[in-house]
């Protein structure tokens, strides 16, 4: 019953793709050029250029040979400046890129806690950068309107409102051997592929489910980071005055079980999060070094759990526990692709002995990964797989202690796989990415396609499909969150 329900929902969204595709595909044929005009005519019958407006038989071999101007034009006399000068001075003050975007979302299930719509939002992005006297000041700001959304008050913290600050940072180099980066900035290292065990920068789970752009499920943070780069190892370190938590899901937009159902707007998550500035701080440091071809790496971190991992029995509000995470990762060409191994060890601080049932234990996580270009099945057709362990510490002290609930596997085994396939000259892109647990019976599948229409629009077309058999595993709960979704994108 639940794999027919999961075939139709996956049939259904198909269909939708193929669709719009085949939309867009039409919509882009070009007239043929009148007789004459057709570059693929033979070019024997024209008059050849002047001598000095064409390629000359000697440079045939070189196509960036330029003459040299006549004798004083090198420097412009009247105006007193060189070249050089003429072209800074016609420089824009400030370079400002970005993009706009619609984007629309529908929930394929019924969820009696949840809106329809799961997005619908215009969004503008505008991203400015000068550089200065050797200081490179950065700013990228997206303005939009989500009308699925109750709440347009400005959270910056949460990302919520008309306003959601990505960047805003200075960056400078006092030394060659040192960088330093003070501000608003998305942060990410580790080898996984959306699969985090190092990385303990925020996330933003509810834009990954909710159907927005992948770069939105890194959230930023208000930071201070430091490189310094030396032959013995470079090392990164990054101070977070206060506390930066993830975007982690509250009931708002998306379902969850809530330890006993689930629930949605009914019951939002309520917290109680350390923001205090400088007491409620957040450590991490990366030292990396390149060994004959194999990128080494080893991680600390000293700050909270990312997402509420904890209950405070007087108030029923959840808590971010004190955690410190060391870890290590290697990743190296394996065959003809590219292979990466990662540990973490996370030291839940609050709960040591395992014996707390409102604070989460302490964990051993692993990741096992290997990617490949496999162009004896098809052109521009990569493959890649990843397999990644929680394991839960004192798991005897977590099972004598629990009171109620369902309980956690000692072991929580999940497998990912990302296909992708380019077509017409990697204008278009077709992917799918899967989690699957066999441990929780649980799947979220993203299948995504993105057409290139020219050099500034793109549309896409893509789905968050969940399933599980039971509705407390991770994926299991979102499963009435399942949705497909569109976009249409200008950059510029």
């Amino acid at each position: 019953m639940r794999f027919t329900k999961l075939q139709n929902t996956i049939s259904t969204g198909i269909s939708m793709m193929l669709l719009l595709l085949c939309s867009v595909i039409y919509a882009q044929q070009e007239p043929a050029l009148p007789e004459g005009l057709s570059s693929s005519q033979s070019q024997e019958n024209q008059p050849t250029l002047p001598r000095g407006l064409g390629i000359e038989p000697a440079d045939t071999n070189n196509f960036n040979t330029e003459p040299s101007l006549p004798s004083g034009l090198e420097t412009d006399i009247s105006l007193g400046v060189t070249g050089d000068e003429t072209k800074l001075a016609k420089e824009p003050w400030m370079d400002i890129t970005g993009f706009w975007e619609v984007r629309s979302g529908y929930r394929l299930q019924n969820d009696k806690y949840e809106k329809d719509a799961s997005i619908g939002e215009t969004r503008l992005q505008l991203e400015m950068q000068k550089i200065w006297e050797g200081f490179t000041f950065e700013v990228t700001t997206d303005l939009y309107y989500d009308w699925v959304s109750e709440n347009h008050s400005v959270d910056l913290e949460r990302g919520e409102g008309f306003l959601d600050l990505r960047e805003a940072s200075v960056a400078y180099s006092p030394f060659d051997f040192m960088d330093l980066k003070l501000g608003r900035q998305i942060l990410t290292w580790g080898t996984g592929d959306l699969v985090f065990i190092n990385d303990l920068f925020p996330k933003d789970w509810q834009s990954f489910f909710i159907g927005r752009d992948t770069e939105y499920l890194k959230a930023p943070s208000d930071a201070l980071k430091a490189s310094f780069f030396t032959d013995l190892a470079n090392v990164d370190v990054v101070y977070t005055p206060r506390f930066d938590s993830d975007r982690f899901i509250t009931g708002d937009r998306i379902s969850y079980w809530n330890g006993r159902q689930i629930a949605g707007t009914d019951d939002i998550v309520r917290t109680d999060k350390p923001d205090g500035w400088f007491d409620d701080d957040e450590w991490a440091l990366r030292v990396s070094k390149n060994v004959g071809g194999c990128e080494l790496a080893a991680y600390g971190y000293w700050g909270y759990w990312k997402s509420p991992a904890g209950m405070d029995t007087s108030t029923f509000k959840y808590t971010f526990p004190e955690l410190n995470v060391y870890g290590a990762s290697a990743r190296s060409q394996v065959g003809k692709g590219i292979g990466n191994i990662e540990i973490g060890y996370y030291d839940s601080r609050d709960d040591r002995a395992g014996d707390d049932p409102y604070i989460d234990n302490s964990q051993i996580r692993y990741l096992i990964g290997y990617e490949q270009d496999l162009p004896e099945i098809a052109r521009d057709f990569t493959v890649g797989l990843q397999y990644y362990v929680e394991q839960m510490l004192d798991y005897g002290d977590y099972r004598r202690t629990l009171s109620a609930g369902k309980a956690a596997e000692e072991y929580r085994h999940l497998l990912t796989f990302r296909i992708t396939k380019l077509y017409w000259n990697q204008n278009l892109t077709c992917s799918v990415f899967t989690y699957f647990s066999p441990s929780d019976k649980d799947v979220y599948m993203r299948p995504n396609i993105n057409y290139k229409v020219n050099d500034n629009m793109a549309v896409e077309v893509g789905a968050n499909v969940f399933w599980g058999d039971y509705p407390h595993t991770f994926f299991g709960q979102f499963e009435d969150n399942t949705n497909i979704y569109t976009a249409i994108r200008y950059s510029f």
